[in-house]
């Protein structure tokens, strides 16, 4: 694996770990939250994955191929619920969550 597509695994992991706090916090504003239970736990527990991937990563974990196939696992999940939803910030979530589990699904290859 180059060294620029590792960097790209982990600003991807990034990207997305802020891309679900942001639609995290969104989702608790809306009036409708019972309807966004699934997308705030999911959106929580990305974010808490995503984190770890990149850190991981960043410290040459024995790991890191476990934790990028479960960080792209939970991407997908996370992807998949953002995008039955209509809000900007859950499309925007969506869209880093699926970047997030492809750049995860070739590192842990």
């Amino acid at each position: 694996m180059s060294h620029e597509q590792i960097q790209q695994c982990m600003d991807s992991c990034l990207q997305c770990m802020v891309a679900c706090s942001i639609c995290y916090d969104a989702c608790l504003k809306e009036n409708d939250i019972g309807m966004m239970r699934d997308c705030i736990r999911l959106d929580r527990e990305c974010a808490d994955v995503c984190e770890l991937a990149a850190k991981s990563i960043s410290q040459g974990s024995p790991f890191v191929r476990e934790i990028c196939a479960l960080c792209a696992d939970v991407c997908e999940a996370c992807g998949k619920e953002c995008g039955k939803h209509m809000h900007e910030h859950c499309k925007r979530c969506a869209e880093a969550c699926f970047a997030c589990a492809k750049a995860c699904r070739n590192m842990a290859a």
